[in-house]
């Protein structure tokens, strides 16, 4: 009897790590920034919600988006590629960092999130709550949250609400 027990608790001692990492919530320890909405051609595409420490722009960090709209991880993907590009990272780093996005970015829903969590040189994604993946590259960590983050965004008034302290 009293093995059994001490089996048991073994067990779940040695998995209770393992169930804390994948369940572990991105935004804890991080303060609640600002959040708005980013719209494509006037239609809703996600709600955006930034955790941060007392630097909004350096990690670590969180950013919460929720999807109003139905859209393919490609999509994702591809327009994530788009808009590294414009803020000037270079073809070969966006070849590579389209292909990792591809892979990691599911087909979202409307009522769907993705979590982005930046830590210094890695940036990792957890789709409706669990962790789905992660870019250790810290240049890849820098340009992806600079599509929201960067002063040369391409929605500086999403920037501006996302810098804005609640």
């Amino acid at each position: 009897m009293a093995s059994g027990l001490r089996r048991r608790l073994l067990l779940a001692l040695a998995v209770a790590p393992f169930a804390a990492f994948a369940n572990a919530d991105p935004t804890a320890g991080l303060k609640r920034w600002g959040n708005g909405e980013f719209r494509r051609f006037g239609f809703l595409v996600y709600e955006a919600t930034l955790w941060a420490g007392d630097d909004p722009q350096r990690p670590p960090l969180a950013l919460r988006l929720d999807y109003k709209r139905t859209l393919a991880g490609a999509a994702i993907a591809e327009a994530s590629v788009k808009e590294m590009r414009a803020l000037g990272a270079d073809e070969a780093s966006l070849k590579r960092w389209g292909e990792l996005m591809t892979r990691i970015f599911p087909d979202v829903k409307e009522g769907d999130f993705i979590v982005g969590q930046y830590e210094p040189g890695v940036a990792r994604f957890h789709f409706n709550g669990r962790l789905v993946g992660e870019v250790a590259d810290a240049d890849f960590a820098r340009a992806f949250f600079g599509i929201w983050l960067d002063a040369k965004t391409s929605a500086p008034g999403l920037r501006a609400a996302l810098l804005r302290r609640v």
